[in-house]
């Protein structure tokens, strides 16, 4: 049973010969901000060529997408924005048809720095305001540190985070009408708990990377019961990219499990379809990120078909905990671990079994 604080709004049709979905198909997930948010939408880390982006987003949104996720480091908020004003000047879509997230980088972890952040945000996307407004670590660095807010060395660190006195600016933007709700993401339950107890406005949305073999059910358990909407990143497993992930920990092909493919068969579906139902039955969001046309209307086509509880059972089987996790992120920014909000206290002091 889903918790109601999750409130799925089931508006599933069964999608007919084969069509891609209609945006008025795909299943929305209410927000204790009062907005609601699609349960499907496209991740676009990893996407910073210009003619790959406008294929990829002219492809999503022909196929019913209307949630879209970036951020600052992503470096590729100025290329969706222009082809959502494309597509908003040729009145192909309203502006309120869109669910745009981005996020306050690690770089930019200071009260001061969140309304530059988020107009330098705003401006590149060409809206007037967005949609999720997520912190996007827990953690800061230095201002100046790495190259264009990537590319971090030994003393890129700021251990001087404040996270209390960043949420209140980020609560300033929403009451100015700049983000229409605020999450966070990669925070711990601690973390989260804190904003809770200081806060009158509580995080919308956490957004952490959740798949078959990392299902983060406690996490998952505390934001229901919090009435926090949990957003997937990487529900597929992300295959090729080790440039974050741990050296050590080489993500799992997950579509080639004999079991995702057994179910998938079952189904007449594809691996990457079960995965993605298998999370959002569970009512919580995902943004599987393509570039592939192919693969971005097939990862949307998921509300044709229910995996029953046999299917569910096997799959929650394959979670391997904080074993199955793989974005550490200490490859990114050396020393990071050592920091007082690094939010994976097991991760902390090494090894890796």
């Amino acid at each position: 049973m889903l918790s109601p604080s999750l409130c799925v709004a089931l508006a599933v049709l069964a999608v007919a010969n084969g069509a891609p979905p209609k945006a008025s198909d795909v299943t929305k997930v209410a927000l204790n901000s009062g907005s609601s948010m699609p349960i499907v939408g496209l991740g676009t880390w990893q996407v910073a060529d210009e003619r790959e982006m406008e294929k990829a987003l002219d492809a999503a949104l022909e196929a019913g997408y209307r949630h879209f996720d970036t951020a600052t480091v992503y470096f590729n908020e100025h290329l969706i924005g222009k082809v959502l004003k494309r597509w908003l000047s040729e009145g192909k879509l309203k502006r309120e048809d869109l669910f745009i997230t981005t996020k306050l980088p690690v770089n930019g972890m200071r009260a001061s720095d969140v309304p530059y952040f988020l107009n330098q945000s705003l401006a590149k996307l060409q809206l007037d305001y967005v949609d999720m407004y997520l912190i996007h670590a827990p953690f800061g660095v230095k201002r100046d540190a790495g190259h264009n807010g990537v590319h971090f060395d030994d003393n890129s660190v700021d251990p001087t985070t404040d996270h209390l006195a960043i949420w209140k600016a980020m609560v300033a933007e929403k009451e100015a009408g700049r983000a229409k709700a605020l999450g966070v993401s990669n925070f711990n339950e601690t973390q989260i708990e804190r904003i809770i107890k200081n806060s009158p406005v509580p995080p919308a949305n956490l957004q952490v990377e959740l798949h078959l073999q990392h299902q983060q059910k406690p996490l998952v358990a505390f934001c229901k019961k919090n009435n926090i909407a949990v957003t997937a990143y990487s529900p597929i497993g992300s295959p090729g990219t080790q440039a974050v992930v741990d050296s050590r920990r080489v993500p799992p092909n997950l579509l080639n499990l004999p079991q995702v493919k057994a179910i998938a068969q079952k189904h007449n579906k594809t691996p990457a379809q079960v995965l993605l139902r298998h999370i959002t039955q569970k009512g919580i969001i995902v943004i599987p990120k393509s570039s592939n046309p192919k693969r971005i209307s097939e990862n949307i086509d998921i509300f044709d078909f229910t995996l029953d509880d046999e299917d569910v059972a096997t799959l929650d089987a394959m979670d391997r905990g904080i074993d199955g996790q793989l974005f550490l992120l200490k490859n990114f920014i050396p020393g990071v671990e050592f920091h007082p909000e690094y939010p994976w206290e097991a991760f902390r002091i090494e090894p890796i079994a």
